[in-house]
């Protein structure tokens, strides 16, 4: 049985071992061995020593070094099949292999080594393919590979209450379909970036992206009671001391509840699909119709008057309809981008800058509105307004304090490269954010006064709707000392 064995493993052995000599088959062989070697030390290596991998890195070691290894592993057999056309087209083509012997021990060993470099292949193909769709969809390789592109999404991201969230996550979610669509769109994206024919800025909101009940609602419950929100808010006025403003408020953030009450997810979000709308515009700012299914399960429709006006010499029409979710109000839930005078204001209040500068809020405020052509020149603009300033009408206080004008120029100028990327056509604004009311529409875009049913109801402007006002721009409201958090 065994004579039996080599006999067939020989007459399978012959043709490998005569058309394998050849300068294509033995190329890939180095290629494989090669691209297998480092592969095998690079994960020793990870393994040992774990840390951030530069992006540049992990496009070589995860997607350039496999691509050679395959490629080696294609050109064997390909320099076999040349070969062997080449012989039978001069007609040199035996009718029967040279004989192989495997009773010889460096034959039956080279013969061991070939199989077990087979067996080890594909091990290592195998995890070479897992390795490279890991990191293509790790946050590493979406948010620092396309540097311009994608920098300033990474740059809110990194600061994000998602930051510990990989980006697949949200954008892909669970399940073979939109894996492949997301594979799919890389392509086109990939071909976009190197060809440079990408937006600027990145459209937003994203089109076709996955429902939220199939990603955000995996950790979110919107219809789950929360209960009321305390939320304290402070600003700086534009005064020599930068004076702070209070506004406290509970917000109703709650779902619906089996007494029947509803919070501010409960109205707008349910296991049912309760709202609808059509958007004027592609950033879903202008909502000229909306459509509700009501408690009795009666669908109400409200226009707005804008929409019932014409516009021009036509009426107003919807770019596009969709049910509401999550991301119609969180549209900005992780890449959110702020204005100069929110940042100013929490870095103020988280001692960043200080209040000893005079007039600080407002100059910090007036050198990042400040309009200017290029990234690289928006820092040094930054430091050179607020020194200037300092050091022209305090000249005293900018030698003796100097730290502290230090310490605002630094700040300002990561407030300024946090949100403004020049080279993406992005600045203050850019972006809407449509949480709240205060520094976009936002709640607004609907609750505005203007949607009108056909029976006379419009949806509600009312403040005590979503939230209870405490206080509102006070600089010292009486709430705060009640709750023990007053000066």
């Amino acid at each position: 049985m065994a004579s039996g064995y080599k006999e067939r493993l020989s007459v399978w052995a012959r043709p490998l071992a005569f058309l394998g000599h050849n300068g294509i088959t033995l190329t890939g062989a180095v290629l494989t061995t090669s691209s297998a070697l480092t592969l095998i030390t690079f994960w020793a290596f990870e393994m040992v020593q774990r840390g951030s991998m530069h992006p540049y890195a992990g496009i070589i070691l995860f997607l350039i070094l496999p691509g050679v290894f395959v490629f080696g592993l294609l050109l064997m057999p390909l320099g076999i099949w040349v070969r062997r056309a080449k012989l039978r087209k001069a007609g040199a083509l035996p009718a029967e292999y040279p004989k192989v012997d495997l009773g010889h021990p460096i034959l039956r060993r080279a013969v061991g080594l070939v199989a077990g470099a087979t067996a080890l292949n594909v091990v290592i193909m195998g995890i070479a393919t897992y390795r490279g769709v890991e990191y293509m969809d790790s946050q590493q390789f979406c948010g620092k590979t396309c540097h311009t592109v994608m920098a300033p999404e990474y740059a809110a991201y990194e600061g994000s209450p998602h930051s510990r969230v990989t980006c697949t996550e949200c954008h892909i979610g669970a399940g073979a379909s939109w894996f492949v669509r997301s594979k799919v769109s890389g392509l086109r994206q990939v071909v976009a970036v190197t060809l440079k024919t990408y937006s600027r800025p990145i459209p937003s909101p994203v089109q076709h992206l996955r429902p939220a009940r199939e990603t955000c609602e995996h950790c979110h419950w919107p219809q789950k009671v929360h209960g009321d929100k305390f939320i304290l808010r402070t600003k700086y006025q534009d005064d020599e001391t930068s004076t702070p403003l209070y506004t406290a408020l509970v917000l109703k953030i709650g779902g619906r509840t089996f007494a029947g009450g509803t919070g501010i997810h409960g109205r707008h979000l349910d296991t049912k699909e309760r709202i609808t709308y059509e958007t004027a515009d592609a950033k879903r700012q202008v909502i000229p119709r909306v459509t509700y299914l009501d408690d009795d399960g009666k669908t109400v429709e409200y226009v707005s008057d804008e929409a019932k006006k014409p516009t021009g010499d036509a009426p107003v029409r919807a770019v596009e309809r969709r049910s509401m979710d999550c991301i119609d109000c969180h549209n900005r839930p992780t890449h959110a981008f702020q204005l100069p005078e929110r940042a100013t204001d929490e870095a103020i209040t988280a001692g960043r800058i200080s209040r000893e500068l005079p007039f600080v809020k407002k100059q910090v405020v007036a050198a990042l509105r400040a309009e200017n052509d290029d990234r690289p020149g928006g820092p040094e603009r930054i430091a050179a307004v607020l020194n200037g300033y300092y050091e022209k009408s305090y000249p005293g206080l900018f030698k003796t304090k100097r730290n502290l004008v230090d310490g605002a120029v630094r700040t300002a100028q990561e407030i300024y490269g946090r949100n403004v990327f020049p080279e993406m056509r992005m600045r203050w604004g850019t972006h809407p954010n449509n949480i709240g009311h205060e520094d976009f529409p936002g709640c607004f875009r609907c609750h505005d006064g203007n949607h009108k049913s056909a029976d006379g109801k419009v949806i509600s402007q009312e403040c005590d709707s979503c939230h209870s006002l405490l206080a509102q721009d006070d600089p010292n409201p009486k709430i705060l000392t009640d709750l023990g958090i007053g000066k």
